[in-house]
């Protein structure tokens, strides 16, 4: 699926994440090409924990999950994803899942689903950073640099996104200037989204891999784009806390504790408008210097 195709890009997305189930526990996923001949990591992580959530009874939520990146993906291929159910219990069921593509594993994952119950409830505070009105959106960000980004990315930065993704302190990608590691960022669907629970949280799981790589390199002026780096997830994990809604507003705050040896790792926590923590996402990235 190409990123700029016409029509209503959302429910393409939508589509895209949920899968067609080819034989008993194992489905099949159409790759999204975002310009960069790779697959992108987000959508290896949707539509993992979405094939997961097609074999649990609806009564159960994935809760966590924790994923692998062994190889880079091909955006023209399709992806097959295998589900081994590992056990069914009364409170927690577990799911192991992996993507094959070309007859070799690119990603391994293993999720876990609870089945809603009442306890403890704390959670820190949401971060005194300014809402999502009157931010630039990135679509809007990337219109302004396209006179001075290179040609090769006009198309795959001015087209229709199906979220919308807007940075509290960003920074120019081709031209990147030293900041601390954190990094805020307000995102959301384009439109409605199905009431579905497990809709939502894989395509949270595909949206937390946008801008968390990127936080580690904040503090050495350097981006994805700079043309001396080599950038990829290399592991991702998810922990969802309580319910929320992809089409509305979620901050995602990003934070990189450490880089070092050719490795950055990232923290995340996205909260709601009115601050309620959601979800927890880390990830360690490749942020390799290459020559140019």
């Amino acid at each position: 699926m190409n990123e700029c195709s016409q029509g209503n890009v959302l429910d393409e997305l939508l589509t895209l994440l949920d899968l067609e189930p080819i034989e008993q526990n194992i489905f099949r996923g159409q790759s999204q090409d975002l310009g960069f001949g790779n697959v992108f990591g987000g959508q290896v992580l949707g539509q993992s924990l979405s094939a997961a959530s097609k074999t649990v009874d609806p009564l159960f939520q994935a809760h966590s999950m924790h994923g692998y990146f062994m190889r880079p993906g091909d955006a023209t291929k399709p992806i097959v994803y295998t589900v081994d159910c590992i056990r069914d219990g009364k409170s927690f069921t577990t799911r192991r899942v992996v993507a094959v593509q070309n007859g070799r594993a690119i990603f391994s994952m293993s999720a876990s689903f609870h089945k809603e119950e009442a306890g403890f409830d704390h959670q820190e505070t949401m971060p005194d950073i300014p809402g999502p009105d009157g931010i630039e959106p990135e679509l809007e960000m990337a219109k302004r640099l396209a006179k001075t980004s290179p040609p090769r990315l006009f198309d795959r930065l001015l087209c229709e996104k199906p979220i919308e993704i807007r940075v509290v302190n960003p920074v120019n990608p081709f031209d990147p200037k030293i900041m601390p590691p954190e990094k805020f960022v307000w995102f959301r669907a384009i439109s409605t989204m199905p009431e579905d629970i497990a809709t939502h949280r894989y395509m949270l799981a595909y949206a937390s891999d946008f801008h968390l790589v990127s936080t580690s390199l904040y503090p050495h002026g350097k981006s994805f784009w700079t043309t001396d780096m080599q950038v990829a997830s290399l592991d991702h994990a998810i922990w969802f806390h309580r319910s929320f809604r992809m089409d509305d507003w979620l901050l995602y705050v990003m934070k990189s504790p450490s880089a070092c040896k050719g490795r950055g790792m990232n923290i995340g926590k996205v909260f709601t408008r009115d601050g309620h923590l959601v979800a927890t996402v880390a990830q360690e990235g490749l942020i390799r210097r290459i020559k140019p």
